[in-house]
């Protein structure tokens, strides 16, 4: 390669470098944002599944405690009712994907059956049918809690496995990046080494340029027998 060719490709090296450099930077700044994005709505997702499963269980705990004492607690198991029905409505708003709103339309009917039994228990307690009322809460009831347990375990195992994949996404992207970055470190690194060789050879040039023209004896002027 000649002296010339070297100096124009390190010329062109010299711009493209910087802009090759931003370009793969503001790249995986914007892969690694997408995934950071990703990650953190499936945690809000985890977070809700597992809102939705403790609020089953807590209904079903004060169902039982208010059946038990003679319908004193009815507010508190009412209360949380109100906690899951809010729950189940935040998530429809939030989970669009396909399980997600398979698992959790399944959660809602199983949800609305557990408290059209519960309405059938309360009219038996304020009947003074105790034992009705225990009947209930105690068959068809609990076995309704077990359906809306199960579901909502379903619902939170599924967010969980979602999350960790978003989050092995995530930690791809940043290795893609970090991998990306490093090229472009070598490529500079090259573009560094090729101008070290172009100044070197320009300097050589250069030097020996100008002991050529040291070197080189001043023109004899030509006798005319004057002397």
């Amino acid at each position: 390669m000649t002296i010339r060719a070297k100096l124009y490709a390190a010329i062109v090296l010299t711009i493209l470098g910087p802009l090759a450099t931003t370009a793969v930077a503001l790249h995986g700044m914007s892969q690694m944002g997408d995934r950071f994005d990703e990650v953190r709505e499936r945690s809000e997702h985890e977070a809700l599944a597992r809102e939705l499963k403790f609020a089953v269980t807590d209904m079903n705990g004060w169902q039982t405690a208010y059946g038990y004492a003679s319908g004193d607690l009815r507010g508190r198991f009412l209360s949380s009712a109100a906690t899951l029905r809010e729950d189940l409505d935040a998530g429809a708003r939030t989970l669009t994907d396909e399980r997600e709103r398979a698992l959790l339309g399944q959660l809602r009917g199983q949800f609305n059956r557990f408290m059209d039994l519960d309405a059938v228990a309360w009219r038996s307690l304020q009947a003074g049918d105790g034992a009705r009322t225990r009947r209930i809460l105690l068959g068809p009831e609990l076995k309704q809690f077990e359906a809306m347990a199960e579901t909502a375990d379903q619902l939170a195992a599924f967010e969980v496995d979602q999350a960790a994949a978003t989050e092995s996404a995530f930690d791809d992207a940043r290795d893609d990046a970090r991998r990306r970055l490093i090229a472009v470190g070598l490529g500079a690194a090259v573009v560094i080494v090729l101008l070290l060789v172009t100044a070197n050879d320009i300097a050589r040039m250069a030097l020996e340029g100008e002991r050529t023209v040291r070197g080189r004896k001043p023109p004899q002027m030509p006798d005319d027998g004057s002397s």
